[in-house]
């Protein structure tokens, strides 16, 4: 009897035992992979009905949250930065802006990408959407959006834009005389990264370079470097562009050029969707070219935000999937559909439907053919600092455009030794 019923607790034990396991595999088969990406506000705005796409797609695997984050892009490396300086990140993605990628695969901050990623997947980009997403031969970023600086101009005003920064002067000066325009062109000329995207234009378009990526050599102080100074300088002081716009940003620059001030506006393509709105003065009378250059020499900075997966996350597989979901074509279409911005997809320049619905697509996509990366250095942001320190001395007339880079030239030899970058 006794040895019957300890039988029976042995065999209700292992009945138990075994329901739990059945149990737990269960809950262990439902269990969600909670993914948090970390977005600057304006992205994670314009990504949330995707992600609840997402989220209704992958129901009971996948649960994709993003963090919105601040709306300036500085303020939001800042706080990248300093959750990852914390240890293990609060988040499994981060979107980063196109210079952040050097300093943060330096510091060991992501995971490697190509092992999810592809040639084919890489040649199914457009190809400047291709640009600023490696670093030291590891693939470490997935473009969301292109961005790149373009030339907008008014259509009601001239027939065709100007290709060279002698013709945009005289064609702003000629407007100004007629007084059909308080100015001739706008940009952004405050301290800070905009004016040193602005720089790279046009030292580039005098036929220079900033950094050659193979020795690290400054051109700053060469003559296309000391041109495209002593140009940004001169539309001030000939009247072409405001005394105000040293204290431009992008918004300042747009509002200018809203109201229907200027003539010509140096942006990024989210200024396209602005310009359309019921408020617009200028509103079908605007067309966008590429920045105005030295023939054979346009080029437009390129100003990208790509998703990239952080070390330490326990879901790099959901996590890539959530980037590949987010970066395919239907979702490129409705961001652009929606929110304005530049696809990252070449079958998205190729859709025929699209370009006929939205003809300024066409015109994005060949901007995004002759866009150029600023130089891709973890010290970026100390040799931008330095370059826009010496662009506003010269912008204000404190010093000369000959000076000014000389001085920027070297105090960027100087970071780049004291971080062996350079001998």
């Amino acid at each position: 009897m006794k040895q019957s019923t300890f039988i029976r607790r042995i065999f209700a034990s292992l009945f138990a035992v075994l329901i739990c396991s059945a149990v737990f595999g269960l809950v262990r088969a439902r269990t969600i992979e909670s993914v948090t990406f970390l977005m600057a506000a304006p992205f994670a705005d314009a990504t949330r009905d995707l992600v609840k796409q997402f989220n209704q797609e992958h129901r009971g695997e996948i649960n994709l949250q993003v963090v919105r984050g601040p709306l300036e892009t500085e303020a939001m490396s800042d706080l990248a930065i300093s959750s990852l300086l914390l240890g293990k990140a609060p988040f499994d993605g981060l979107l980063m802006d196109v210079t952040w990628l050097p300093k943060y695969a330096a510091a060991g901050w992501m995971e490697p990408l190509e092992d999810f990623f592809n040639e084919k997947d890489v040649h199914a980009l457009a190809i400047g959407a291709r640009e600023g997403n490696s670093y030291d031969g590891h693939l470490y970023r997935w473009p969301l959006t292109a961005d790149m600086g373009l030339l907008y101009y008014r259509t009601d005003l001239m027939e065709q834009p100007p290709e060279t920064p002698e013709e945009l002067v005289l064609v702003s000066q000629s407007l100004q005389t007629d007084r059909k325009v308080d100015w001739g062109y706008v940009w952004q000329g405050r301290q800070y990264e905009g004016l040193s995207c602005v720089y790279l234009e046009m030292i580039d378009g005098f036929g220079g370079d900033w950094l050659q990526p193979n020795n690290n050599h400054i051109g700053l102080d060469l003559d296309p470097g000391v041109q495209a100074a002593a140009w940004l300088q001169e539309l001030i002081d000939q009247g072409v562009s405001p005394n105000a716009v040293t204290n431009y940003a992008e918004p300042e620059a747009l509002q200018s050029f809203k109201v229907g001030d200027a003539a010509f506006m140096r942006n990024w393509p989210y200024a396209w969707t602005e310009l359309q709105k019921s408020d617009s003065a200028v509103k079908g009378n605007v067309g966008i070219t590429t920045m105005v250059a030295r023939p054979g020499h346009s080029t437009a900075t390129l100003g990208s935000w790509g998703l990239t997966v952080l070390k330490g996350s326990a879901h790099v597989n959901a996590s890539i999937e959530a980037i590949r979901f987010l970066t395919n074509e239907s979702s490129q279409k409705q961001l652009f559909l929606k929110h304005g911005y530049t696809p990252t997809q070449q079958s998205v320049f190729d859709d025929p439907q699209l370009l006929q619905d939205k003809p300024i697509l066409a015109e994005f996509g060949q901007a995004l053919k002759v866009v150029k990366a600023r130089p891709e250095t973890p010290l970026y942001a100390q040799i931008s600092d330095v370059l826009t320190r010496q662009l506003s001395s010269i912008l204000t007339r404190e010093t000369t455009p000959k000076d000014g880079m000389n001085v920027a030239t070297s105090h960027t030899n100087q970071i780049l030794i004291s971080a062996g970058e350079k001998l």
